[in-house]
């Protein structure tokens, strides 16, 4: 089904958006630039029976991601451009050339209009998945950490579009807070400068990606559950408020890393990030490729963890969410 010549909207999450059951939408910037290309058989025990393991890494997990939510109960919807074309839902087909097409392009949202123009393909960023969101009339979505303010920003005005994003789009958006890389502090500044709230599940304290949540930073609101923070979300559009908000929730404890280690592995991979004079849109997949390698692949395993995470909580939020709005 097409909206316009903006969108394609797959016919099952076509359907399950008509029936009114729940969609999650996914992005496909961790597909395009992300996770490696090669196999990676060790992170079945990871991901559990949705791996794929003879799949590359980057594709397992596209895969895992859209199991995962179906098997908490919703329609995963995942969101890329191919041919110039906003998809909100992918065949398997099209999952897998998109995961092999070395030539893809990682797209924001400013992004969008040239590369529909140029008949081009991508994967989306949180900012870019939300723009689709708002073409497609999705309300939940699930990634792994959001983009923010970035380290050293007062030199380089380097803030993520997916702020911005998140405050002008009426949608949950389901991380495990906003990438370790990050000036925290500033980002969640930003963020309540946005009126963005940032709610806690099951803590008060803002989860930092891979590292446990940071006692020095507290959410503007917590909840012990996915119901809890549908009640909240639906509460806070009932009052004509427009803004996103952002559900946070903090990666699988097995699977974190003590923020001194991380911030020792940081300060060289950034060092070696300064050298090769890396910049723009390659800095997030730069960081994480080198702390990924440089943590033997543990960083990796703990990426993998918490986006599946996310994508099941996410599906819970999208049935409460739907259940709150059939008792009204």
């Amino acid at each position: 089904m097409r909206t316009g010549t903006s969108i394609r909207i797959h016919p099952e999450v076509r359907a399950a958006l008509r029936a009114r059951q729940p969609v999650v939408a996914l992005e496909t910037a961790v597909l395009t630039h992300g996770l490696p290309r090669e196999a990676a058989p060790q992170l079945h025990d990871v991901a559990g029976e949705g791996w794929d393991s003879a799949a590359p890494a980057n594709l397992a997990l596209a895969r895992a991601m859209e199991h995962a939510v179906r098997q908490a109960g919703a329609v995963p919807a995942t969101m890329a451009v191919l041919d110039g074309e906003v998809r909100a839902g992918l065949e398997a087909a099209e999952l897998e050339r998109l995961g092999a097409d070395r030539a893809a392009r990682k797209l924001s949202a400013r992004d969008l209009g040239p590369v529909i123009a140029e008949r081009a393909s991508g994967g989306l960023t949180v900012a870019a998945t939300l723009a689709a969101c708002r073409l497609a009339g999705i309300q939940t979505f699930a990634t792994g950490g959001i983009g923010g303010v970035h380290r050293g920003f007062a030199d380089t005005l380097d803030i993520s579009a997916d702020l911005a994003a998140i405050a002008s789009t009426r949608a949950v958006v389901v991380c495990a807070g906003a990438k370790s890389i990050l000036d925290l502090p500033a980002t969640l500044e930003a963020l309540d400068t946005h009126g963005v709230p940032v709610i806690g599940i099951g803590t008060a304290h803002f989860p930092c990606f891979t590292c446990p949540p940071d006692p020095a930073l507290r959410c503007s609101a917590s909840v012990q559950d996915a119901a809890g923070l549908a009640r909240a979300a639906a509460a806070h559009w009932s009052l004509g408020l427009g803004t996103g908000v952002l559900a946070v929730q903090p990666c699988p404890e097995s699977f974190q890393t003590p923020r001194a280690e991380f911030e020792r592995d940081y300060a060289e991979v950034s060092a070696e990030m300064m050298r090769k004079g890396v910049s723009g849109l390659d800095i997030t997949p730069f960081l994480l490729g080198a702390l990924a390698r440089k943590t033997g692949g543990q960083s990796l395993r703990a990426n993998v963890a918490l986006l599946l995470h996310n994508a099941r909580t996410a599906s819970e939020i999208a049935r409460k969410l739907l259940d709150l709005e059939a008792s009204i």
